[in-house]
């Protein structure tokens, strides 16, 4: 079978699997931003599947696929709204940890060692995806988009970040982040990898979405904090695109 997996990439996340839950590990800067990540891919699911978020277990009823799922940071929540949740990373030594602190917080999460392209051939189809920060990471981003779209069913929806490529993502996403705060250990992200927001979408439109939404995530160094804007898509962004039903 095909697979866009990269072995090399997969072994950077592998060598950190047991820090997914450590908020002052390598980890830390996924800690940071989770919960404005949170906050968008809410907003987005409420919106498109018209779901009251202050209610109980807002996501009952929808089948949610989070890709390249780590330690479970997304997976939990969207378990705790109600969604039910399945988990796949390439990275094998993830998924034990992501299965042992589910278990601890009482979460049903279905959580597998496996890639999208394996998923898409088996047929499963879900009404949400998340697909966040992984495109940057993969062997081949439109194979691998084209994949993500086949596990969504008509009228799904996918939700993908991932980070721009431009002179201020090197300076905030390498120099910054790994070699001067060492958030993240050196190599972790390579800068020929990153994609414009215009090759997104034209890479999510070639696989069959339609891209509805893309905002930035924002980091302030004075707050610590990181918030959403429409117009700064400079460094982190995301985008949310819809199959047609």
């Amino acid at each position: 079978m095909q697979t866009t997996v990269d072995t090399a990439e997969i072994a950077k996340f592998e060598a950190m699997a047991a820090e997914w839950w450590d908020p002052k590990g390598k980890f830390k800067p996924l800690h940071m931003l989770n919960p404005c990540r949170l906050g968008y891919i809410t907003d987005q699911i409420a919106a498109e599947f018209g779901r009251d978020l202050s209610a109980p277990r807002p996501f009952e009823g929808l089948r949610l696929l989070d890709i390249g799922c780590g330690g479970g940071l997304l997976c939990e929540p969207m378990a705790r709204l109600g969604a039910s949740v399945t988990g796949v990373d390439a990275a094998e030594r993830n998924i034990p940890v992501a299965r042992i602190h589910a278990e601890q917080s009482g979460l049903d999460i279905d959580y597998r060692a496996g890639t999208a392209e394996e998923m898409a051939a088996a047929g499963e189809q879900f009404d949400v995806v998340l697909n966040m920060e992984v495109v940057e990471h993969v062997a081949d981003p439109q194979a691998y988009l084209d994949a993500c779209a086949a596990l969504l069913r008509p009228g799904g929806m996918m939700i993908c970040s991932t980070i721009n490529r431009n002179p201020k993502s090197f300076a905030m996403a390498i120099v910054g982040a790994e070699w001067v705060m060492r958030w993240l250990p050196k190599g972790t992200h390579e800068w020929h990898r990153f994609i414009t927001p215009d090759e997104l979408f034209a890479l999510i439109r070639t696989a069959g979405l339609e891209p509805v939404d893309r905002t930035g995530f924002v980091f302030n160094p004075l707050g610590w904090s990181w918030s959403l804007s429409q117009r700064d898509l400079s460094v982190n962004y995301v985008t949310t695109s819809l199959k047609a039903g």
